[in-house]
């Protein structure tokens, strides 16, 4: 079977990393949609809004002849129903690490895939607690001043060494860095894509967190 052409709707250097890790090839077109969460939207329901957005698009700016296979994903984050968005300026990404500090709160990682053709698509929200270490003011400030969390759901990256805001992990570690590999690769193989990347191999290739896959691997 031919295998459709894939499109990352996504400018994330992250999400192509992996993309790259599961040794796919595949295009990206940057989707630009508004992201404003809707009045009282649950963290989920605007993951999986964002995401089908997203790929709908990125469907829109192709040729109709176009067959492809677009993979579009969204991160949310929240402490309970309080959505953690991307930080505007330093004073708001110290407010949110002050505020996540010594606490746990929810990643939600969304996945939609969309063929051109059919028009197909397949949604799946994937959430993880993550429990965030009793960093410090100056840990805070040095890593604001580096510039790091401003393109962040939540103004942090779980795996940056220096900074390492995160003390534990319940649920998919790559969901957290921004694209649930395991789903994606279910989800590609019901479009008839195979992924056969060993995930847990390339989740601990970023964080030093254990992937969700090594219980369903070794039982």
């Amino acid at each position: 079977m031919q295998q459709p052409t894939i499109i990352l709707a996504s400018g994330s250097p992250r999400r192509q990393q992996f993309l790259r890790e599961l040794s796919l090839d595949f295009q990206v077109i940057v989707a630009d949609i508004d992201e404003t969460p809707h009045g009282n939207e649950a963290p989920e329901a605007l993951a999986r809004r964002l995401a089908e957005s997203k790929a709908a698009a990125v469907a829109t700016r192709l040729p109709p002849s176009t067959a492809a296979l677009i993979i579009a994903a969204d991160t949310v984050v929240a402490q309970a129903d309080m959505l953690l968005g991307k930080p505007a300026d330093s004073a708001e990404a110290t407010a949110m690490l002050q505020q996540l500090r010594n606490r746990p709160h929810q990643v939600h990682s969304s996945v939609c895939l969309l063929e051109t053709g059919s028009k197909r698509t397949q949604t799946r929200v994937n959430s993880t607690e993550v429990q965030m270490r009793d960093y410090s003011d100056a840990d805070v400030a040095a890593y604001v001043a580096s510039g790091d969390p401003f393109d962040k759901a939540g103004a942090y990256a779980i795996q940056h060494p220096a900074f390492a805001p995160v003390c534990a992990v319940q649920g998919c570690i790559s969901g957290v860095i921004g694209l649930p590999l395991a789903d994606l690769r279910e989800m590609l193989a019901a479009f008839g894509v195979t992924v056969r990347a060993t995930i847990p191999t390339i989740c601990r290739q970023h964080t030093i967190f254990g992937c969700c896959q090594d219980a369903v691997q070794n039982p």
